[in-house]
């Protein structure tokens, strides 16, 4: 990953944006000499988020599979975490 302080990327700011539209870049945006964002093109941004989607729909499969029906009572609930 490149990375371009804010001030470059004031001056080149269409440049980083072509790169990352079009080049599949991901670019750093530094700050005082930390990173403190990451720009990066729609497609690659709605496939991190289609990712985060099949990741979410797998834990929540699992834990539907897993759940055995038991329920208890927020009065319960409460008693075994004080005693």
């Amino acid at each position: 990953m490149d990375i371009v302080s804010t001030r470059d990327l004031r001056l080149h700011l269409a440049d980083v944006l072509g790169r990352a539209s079009h080049g599949h870049e991901r670019i750093g945006i530094s700050r005082n000499g930390k990173l403190a964002a990451v720009v990066i093109g729609v497609e690659d941004l709605e496939a991190l988020e289609a990712f985060e989607d099949a990741q979410d729909l797998a834990a929540y499969r699992e834990a539907m599979d897993e759940d055995d029906g038991t329920r208890i009572s927020l009065d319960e609930l409460r008693a075994g975490l004080s005693g």
